[in-house]
């Protein structure tokens, strides 16, 4: 008999696995297919700068969306903050990484509060919305307070921000929050 209770676990199990890797599978074919991907096409060089107000350099720029959101200039390495009523709660510089995103809308797609950047430094506050040829795009701030510019010569998606503006990011830009792009 203790051979057969044996067969009943391991067929129980079989079924269970099944039933998993079928939930996986048909959960993963509804997902949308542009989660955490750019929406828009084209690359930074061919994409329109967005309209800027000369008297006010740190305005947000027109045409950079509606609603929360986060958006990053990749010419004017700035952030705004864009709260509900599409009114800037804050605005600040950044060290760009070696390699850009392409202008459009993404979503941040995963935070880590404390690893270590891809060139090396320990950072915390992370908050990654795509990558670009396998490196990882996000924004953070060095633990150690440096906003140096990375080495040109190594690829690296960490978009710096200082600790206290990084504090805001992660406060404000969570999973699934929108991020746009512009040039």
């Amino acid at each position: 008999m203790p051979g057969s209770s044996a067969g009943i676990v391991a067929g129980l199990t079989t079924a269970a696995l099944m039933t998993i890797g079928f939930l996986a599978y048909q959960a993963s074919a509804t997902l949308p297919a542009d989660l955490g991907r750019r929406q828009a096409s084209g690359t930074v060089a061919d994409a329109p700068k967005a309209p800027r107000d000369r008297r006010n350099p740190t305005a947000l720029p027109r045409g950079s969306g509606t609603g929360e959101r986060v958006v990053y200039s990749v010419d004017d390495d700035r952030v705004w903050l864009v709260g509900p009523d599409n009114r800037v709660q804050r605005t600040f510089r950044v060290t760009p990484s070696t390699v850009d995103p392409a202008p459009g809308t993404y979503t941040v797609t995963s935070r880590s509060k404390k690893i270590t950047g891809s060139d090396g430094v320990l950072v915390e506050h992370v908050v990654c919305f795509t990558t670009v040829d396998g490196v990882v795009i996000g924004f953070s701030a060095a633990v150690n307070g440096s906003m140096a510019k990375p080495d040109p010569h190594v690829r690296t998606g960490g978009i710096r921000e200082t600790r206290a503006d990084g504090d805001a990011m992660w406060r404000f830009a969570t999973t699934g929050q929108p991020v746009v792009v512009i040039r």
